[in-house]
């Protein structure tokens, strides 16, 4: 049985000292992986429009561009965006460190560099890539409306469905051009402090279409935040309940944020009623529609949803 060739990594080494590069060539071609060499950042830059890196090294300082910026111009592409990044550099002071990491980074490494340590770092790092990619595949067949956005809000990647409906409602018809508005930005903020995350912090919705929401999921990477974009599980108006289903405009505003999951403590405060005239709007509700118990009488307001969508 004949089995074809393992693949060969590829690494891109993005370098202005001579003497680096030729350490990291050596290296790396001696551990089993294909080596493509810049000497800045506009030689990466024309590279990987021709070929996608498997993993890049690049140096932090360099003349022309130096490396933070280069690495945030290689992550603008959507097709780099899960390419892991080590950054390289003399400079080991914490406030370049977390420049190379808010750049798009994965991991620093401070020269002279130790090959042993670089050779365990990649590996660790393309297995990780590996991963992610794995995960992202997953995700693509499950129909779910999920999106990954960095700590800036930009969209990194999406499923087929979620990203449908970006192009169907944000400006520019394209995930790649979809940055979460300043509101959603503060919200991810709050997620990511712990504030709340996918238990505690509300789902937001979105501006300009408040019938799409976003639930936190929790992170994916280290600069990965996933979330669900979600519709509200009804975009029935309460005047359509009360054409649908015979009841009083009160009532059809009742049932409306009962089926959105709101408590009658919520529903109250909500529109401004005491919980127990709420409680007797739902008594005349659960009467008109043959129903004993909320759950009955959302599942009803869902069926009506249903029909008029």
């Amino acid at each position: 049985m004949i089995t074809e060739p393992k693949k060969r990594d590829v690494a891109l080494v993005v370098d202005d000292s001579p003497e680096t590069l030729r350490l990291l060539t050596d290296a790396l071609d001696g551990a089993g992986m294909t080596v493509m060499v810049a000497l800045d950042g506009s030689a990466a830059m024309r590279i990987v429009d021709q070929i996608t890196p498997d993993i890049i090294l690049l140096d932090a300082i360099m003349p022309g561009i130096d490396g933070f910026e280069t690495c945030r111009r290689l992550k603008r592409d959507a097709g780099l965006s899960n390419v892991p990044v080590i950054f390289m550099t003399g400079l080991a002071e914490t406030e370049h460190i977390v420049r190379g990491l808010d750049a798009g980074g994965v991991d620093y490494v401070t020269k002279p560099i130790v090959i042993e340590e670089m050779l365990a770092r990649i590996r660790v790092h393309l297995t990780n890539a590996r991963l992610t990619q794995s995960a992202h595949a997953a995700l693509d067949v499950t129909g779910r409306f999920l999106l990954a956005v960095n700590r800036q809000g930009k969209v990194m990647w999406s499923t087929p469905q979620a990203q449908k409906l970006l192009a169907d409602h944000f400006v520019g018809g394209h995930r790649d051009e979809f940055v979460l508005p300043e509101a959603l930005q503060q919200w991810l903020e709050q997620s990511q402090e712990g504030k709340g995350g996918s238990k505690g912090l509300p789902a937001a919705p979105c501006p300009d279409h408040p019938e799409l929401r976003l639930h936190y999921m929790g992170k994916a990477g280290p600069n990965e935040f996933l979330l669900r974009l979600a519709r509200e599980s009804s975009s029935i108006t309460p005047a359509e309940f009360t054409s649908e289903l015979g009841l009083t405009a009160r009532e059809s505003e009742v049932l409306s944020w009962l089926s959105k999951g709101k408590t009658n403590r919520d529903i109250a405060q909500i529109l401004g009623l005491s919980p127990r005239t709420v409680d007797k709007h739902l008594e005349q509700i659960y009467a008109k529609l043959g129903v004993e118990n909320r759950t009955a009488a959302a599942a009803i307001a869902a069926n009506a949803a249903g029909k008029n969508m």
